[in-house]
């Protein structure tokens, strides 16, 4: 298995209802993981990107959070609507997704 490009780690946290840091799984990321890897495959960029499903990578109060290596980007408020553009602007083009960074004060 060749070494990838770029590693996609997205939070897949779940904490029970109540919480108070809340998690991930309340914010929709079983979507977007099921949209990275749903497009990870019909794209078959198997050689050029990884994508795992992680625990918490915080910040809880902003997921879905998704972290790409080894750039070491973070984007929070992820939907499964902003996976196209992550794939085609970061992964494949090279370029950050500016609206959906994780702000600097916190990421």
């Amino acid at each position: 298995m060749p070494k990838p490009a770029r590693h996609v780690f997205v939070c897949s946290q779940a904490r029970p209802p109540g919480h108070p840091r809340g998690s991930c799984a309340q914010k929709g990321c079983h979507e977007v993981v099921d949209e990275f890897t749903k497009q990870w495959q019909q794209r078959q960029l198997f050689a050029e990107v990884a994508v795992t499903p992680s625990g918490c990578i915080g910040p809880c109060s902003m997921g879905t959070n998704v972290l790409v290596y080894p750039e070491g980007v973070m984007y929070s408020n992820v939907t499964k609507a902003d996976v196209t553009e992550i794939f085609e602007e970061h992964l494949i083009g090279g370029r950050p997704v500016t609206r959906l960074l994780t702000p600097a004060s916190i990421w």
